[in-house]
């Protein structure tokens, strides 16, 4: 056996001489040997990327095989075959790379074609394009740079540091430094786009549930309110999105928060559309929600447009009742009329014209006062919208049907959990009603059951 043949196998000190083969060199190394160490540190003390074995560029055009021992090189666009030798250079390789045919007529095609690069599916990151021209687009830049300082609250000044852009020059030679004045306009012009995107999928959205918090910064002493949207999308997934951040200063009171939640569901276009107002437990908040369900009301139509069906007659009792209010003389004169006729009670009760609950409140309270109005109208010459005997039978009739609706929304808001067990019986209570009255023999009343009907089927 020639030993020029032989390859060397170094071993360690802890291999035991007695096993060491035919062939294999003893290798020693000593842990303790400082110096041996010191040589290692000293071979490169620049930060580099480990490569692989085979580093010529040569190699790129082709495959390495083994036949019977030794070793050959196959061309990847001519399938030649080129045998590698004893030492292993890539001489034969560049000769053939730079007069193959095949890979010149390749190289030709794809120098007339657009390079389009795309990138790996990644859920974490669904804003990346999946086509890229492989080009360097500093704009593109820049809204990715914007969305980084977003989506992880950097400061403006990150992009003016001076290690992140040479880090970056060393990638993009065509980087440019951004400087916080434009990181900060960038941003501003990232979340107008993105609040175009979301204006336009809450067109296509039916109902939205807002919930609030109120807190106070540490750092910047400010007290805000942030609002959020809940929603069901088309794919009946559940979608949450933070609308607004407000700034409301002290004493932050019921008008102000309600103020600020209109004015913000107004700029999203979706007063229309809000399904339920969630708060904390605080008193300002439940003022804020007494303004906000009468502003959200007033745009809406009550009962399905059913009580127009008896505008007149709501209006003639609600002139009245309104009259005699307005003025501290005809309280009285009310009152001392009420007392000579010996009905209880003083006080006609206001409505609120977008509260239906409210209109029958009102309704019922006039309706015990009937009998004064008459008398009231020969007292008072300036009195002229005294409701008919009829008007007043009409409005019994409209009290009987409201007194349920009434009824079962007391029973169902004057829980904090208005389970199925309590909703569903005062929800089948009306449909009984409805269906038993939609063929009344009154035609105001017939009407306005259908268009309650309607709306309460849909």
């Amino acid at each position: 056996m020639n030993p020029g043949n032989m390859m060397t196998n170094p071993i360690t000190q802890s291999t035991p001489l007695g096993n060491i083969q035919e062939g294999q060199e003893a290798v020693v190394i000593d842990d303790n040997n400082e110096e041996g160490e010191n040589d290692k540190l000293d071979e490169d003390d620049e930060f580099h990327i480990p490569k692989r074995n085979k580093t010529s560029e040569a190699w790129e055009d082709f495959n390495e095989f083994e036949e019977n021992g030794n070793y050959y090189a196959i061309c990847r666009y001519c399938n030649k075959k080129l045998s590698r030798g004893k030492s292993k250079q890539t001489t034969s390789l560049w000769r053939h790379r730079n007069s193959c045919p095949s890979r010149k007529a390749s190289l030709r095609q794809a120098a007339q074609q657009t390079k389009l690069n795309f990138q790996p599916a990644d859920d974490a990151f669904p804003s990346i394009p999946p086509l890229h021209t492989g080009k360097f687009d500093m704009e593109k830049m820049r809204e990715a740079a914007a969305h980084w300082i977003v989506m992880h609250e950097h400061p403006f000044t990150i992009l003016e540091e001076e290690g992140l852009n040479i880090f970056l020059k060393r990638g993009m030679l065509e980087w440019q430094k951004i400087i916080r004045g434009v990181a900060k306009n960038d941003c501003v012009a990232v979340y107008e786009l993105e609040k175009k995107k979301l204006k336009k999928k809450l067109r296509n959205v039916k109902k939205v549930s807002l919930t609030t918090d109120l807190w106070k910064s540490k750092n910047q002493k400010i007290e805000y309110m942030v609002i959020i949207g809940h929603w069901i999308d088309s794919d009946w997934k559940l979608q949450k999105r933070v609308l607004n951040f407000v700034h409301i200063p002290p004493p932050r009171r019921g008008v102000e928060i309600a103020a600020s939640l209109f004015k913000c569901v107004k700029d999203w276009g979706i007063e229309q559309k809000i399904h339920t107002i969630s708060v904390d437990n605080a008193s300002a908040n439940d003022v804020a929600i007494r303004v906000l369900r009468d502003d959200f009301s007033r745009s809406k139509k009550l009962l399905g447009g059913g009580l127009s069906e008896i505008a007149d007659i709501v209006n003639k009792i609600r002139d009245s009742v309104d009259f005699v209010n307005r003025s501290e003389t005809r309280l009285l004169l009310f009152a001392e009329i009420a007392q000579q006729l010996q009905i209880p009670g003083k006080k006609l009760l206001y409505d609120c014209r977008t509260r239906w609950n409210a209109t029958f409140e009102m309704l019922s309270c006039a309706m015990k006062f009937k009998d004064v109005f008459p008398r009231f109208q020969d007292r008072d010459p300036l009195y002229d919208s005294c409701p008919a005997y009829e008007d007043w039978e009409k409005a019994e009739k409209v009290c009987s049907v409201l007194e349920k609706f009434w009824a079962a929304t007391h029973v169902i808001s004057g829980s904090e959990y208005p389970t199925s067990n309590l909703f569903l019986q005062e929800a089948v209570k009306i449909k009984k009603l409805l269906d038993s009255r939609e063929n009344d023999e009154n035609d105001f009343i017939r009407a306005m059951i259908r268009k309650m009907k309607a709306k309460f089927d849909k």
